[in-house]
């Protein structure tokens, strides 16, 4: 007998079949009675899924090794919470997840569809049913995470990899996924109503929030998984340019594009083709990210996957969602209502700049992750694209977007004068031309004063690239206060113009400032971190920065399902003492797998990282030690901008005066 969770995923693709073929039926015949079975199906599919995901979430919470996908990826030792993120510490795993959250997104869907015309409704649910059909069948026939065993249940199994054995795995891969896969939404929404009505719109607000909540969970998944990377893999580093994370901000820049162009087209009625386009473009590079993490074709720290069977699935899949979508595009773009009318000096221009760049920037990182990967199809030979072609080409594309960024939200749509806002962009240039050098030079020069006169570590004053970039930020500072300056009520003060700025705009400038905050933290630490790899005894001291490092003891431990080497560092500051620090190196017991356990004191404007390399001869440890300043900065503003994506779809649910 199947066990119940492989049986409900039996019964559930059955239910998507019927999602996707009942109502179409209903639609085609004008049978009402067919097209309103789609929402009570998207119901049960979501139980049923539940249902399946539940099973193998208990198989794990109780060691069942009968099951070969939970023998490969628990222990008897490893800790309860872990044996439950472990559901998705592996492709089986993770492909369930993947199905289950598009069926949390459907059955979500439901609720918000009432007002929607019963042909919209059923066709947006059967496209998506056909989705989630095939992932369902990809799932069963060739990822199956019930396969039995054989001779398992006399171990104690192979355990959870230990990279993944991190509180990072409990919500970076669930974020992730709640973005990928959110944008499901959108596409199966414009390919419905190309098929059933008009671009227009009421239809383009009704998908704004969609885009809006698939691209804040995606912001904070991606936000997510670099702070995981860089305490968990013991590099130091927050972005390596794997092909993975490449797979996830290839459609958050697109989406990045789309939700600007929806803002327009639903004021303006402008760029609807464009919107409709990148609508099916996003969720179809949100199954390239699929294939590229689950076929195993790419190198990655991420890709656990190595099987080419289903990687050429998953590229059916991603030919089928492109060339339907595509191909509806083409055939009814009459039926996409837009004008032409587009000013030289608009707000419409602006944003069609933002989009334009934001695109080619995709275009080079899509490029970038794939050549590699095209020139070994094609026996050309072996290459790797690493991070030097991405900061090279990216980098002045995306100042060439702040630049953008500072000046668009000041221009009025439809057509505005460039003499009206002429004194504030003269005001915020001076003020940036002067803030972003005296800020590079404020910081230099305090670092400089903590080290003695020719330390290794001292500084230039000036450093073009970072007074650029800091140039380029406070433009974008001082461009959100003169939105809201230009905004306020005449003859208010600004702090009362702060205050009553209307929802959308707060979430506008308050996303725009979460940008500004990312890329101080990338500017920063980037150009002055500090890396010392050194060789320590016990009594030991290295100062690095004007931190001093004493290793105090080393000592052997054990934890739940691993040995380890713990270390304890005292840290002082100018003589001063900050705290003590724990750094560990582990050997888990199951794998035999080393892994580095770093210590980190973290603040607001600097981190102190401490990482165990390996023991060397003479009862020495190689030792690494990093100084990471404003690197938290990255992180906050990725937050920033999700909590503006949560207010920009809280706006849409109020009327409010329209914007000039």
């Amino acid at each position: 007998m199947l066990p119940i969770g492989e049986l409900t995923l039996y019964v559930a693709l059955a239910t998507a079949l019927l999602l996707l073929f009942l109502p179409l039926i209903g639609l085609v015949t004008h049978n009402t009675k067919l097209m309103q079975t789609a929402k009570p199906l998207t119901l049960w599919l979501f139980v049923l899924l539940l249902t399946s995901f539940v099973s193998l979430g208990y198989a794990f919470y109780t060691n069942d090794f009968s099951y070969a996908y939970v023998f490969s990826n628990s222990n008897t030792q490893l800790p309860a919470i872990f044996r439950l993120t472990a559901i998705w510490g592996s492709h089986e795993g993770s492909m369930l997840l993947w199905v289950f959250t598009l069926s949390l997104w459907m059955f979500v869907a439901i609720f918000f569809m009432r007002k929607l015309p019963i042909e919209l409704t059923a066709t947006t649910l059967a496209i998506l049913g056909a989705i989630i059909a095939s992932f369902i069948a990809f799932v069963i026939f060739t990822s199956n995470p019930f396969e039995r065993a054989i001779n398992s249940i006399v171990f104690d199994g192979r355990d959870l990899n230990p990279l993944l054995q991190d509180v990072g795995l409990i919500i970076h891969p669930p974020l992730l996924y709640m973005g990928y896969v959110g944008f499901a939404i959108p596409y199966a929404f414009v390919c419905a109503i190309l098929i059933n009505g008009y671009i227009d719109r009421t239809t383009v607000r009704w998908l704004r929030p969609w885009v809006l909540a698939a691209w804040g969970f995606l912001t904070l998944g991606i936000t997510v998984g670099s702070w995981w990377a860089y305490y968990e893999l013991g590099w130091g580093g927050w972005w390596f340019w794997d092909p993975v994370e490449n797979a996830s901000l290839i459609p958050w820049i697109l989406s990045t594009a789309l939700l600007h162009s929806l803002i327009t087209t639903e004021k303006r009625q402008v760029f609807s083709v464009w919107s409709v386009l990148m609508a099916i473009l996003c969720f179809s590079l949100s199954v390239l990210g699929t294939f590229l993490v689950r076929s195993g074709v790419l190198t990655s720290v991420h890709s656990f996957a190595a099987d080419p069977r289903r990687g050429a699935i998953i590229l059916i899949i991603l030919a089928c969602v492109v060339i339907f979508g595509i191909a509806l595009l083409l055939m009814r773009s009459s039926r996409i209502r837009q004008h032409n009318d587009v000013a030289l000096f608009s707000r419409e221009t602006g944003i069609l700049l933002n989009n334009i760049f934001l695109s080619v920037v995709c275009f080079i990182v899509v490029l970038g992750t794939l050549y590699p990967l095209i020139v070994d199809m094609l026996q050309i030979g072996k290459i790797s694209v690493g991070p030097n072609f991405f900061n090279k080409t990216v980098n002045p594309l995306a100042m060439i977007l702040l630049v953008i960024l500072g000046i668009t939200p000041l221009v009025r749509y439809k057509k505005d004068q460039l003499s009206r806002i002429r004194k504030p962009l003269i005001i915020m240039a001076i003020a940036a031309v002067i803030m972003g050098p005296l800020s590079n030079a404020a910081y230099v020069l305090y670092v400089n004063g903590l080290l003695p006169a020719g330390h290794a570590d001292r500084m230039p004053i000036i450093n073009p690239m970072v007074t650029l970039s800091l140039i380029l930020c406070y433009w974008v500072f001082f461009g959100i206060l003169a939105e809201i300056a230009m905004h306020k009520p005449r003859n208010a003060s600004f702090i009362k113009g702060f205050f009553t700025q209307s929802m959308s705009r707060v979430a506008m400038n308050l996303g725009h400032l979460g940008v500004v905050v990312t890329i101080v933290g990338i500017t920063m630490t980037s150009y002055y971190s500090v890396e010392a790899d050194r060789l320590l005894k016990v009594g030991q001291t290295e100062v690095v920065q004007g931190y001093e490092f004493k290793l105090e003891n080393l000592e052997n431990i054990k934890g739940p399902n691993y040995f380890a080497t713990k270390g304890t560092f005292s840290v002082s500051y100018q003589g001063k003492f900050l705290r003590m620090m724990h750094p560990e190196k582990r050997i888990y017991a199951a794998s035999g797998m080393p892994i580095s356990e770093v210590a980190l004191r973290a603040s607001l404007f600097d981190d102190l990282y401490i990482a165990l390399a390996e023991e060397r001869p003479g009862q020495s440890w190689a030792i690494r030690l990093y100084v990471k300043p404003f690197i938290r900065w990255i992180w906050l503003g990725g937050v920033i901008i999700s909590i503006a994506a949560l207010l920009a779809m809280l706006a849409l649910r109020r009327p409010e005066r329209a914007e000039k």
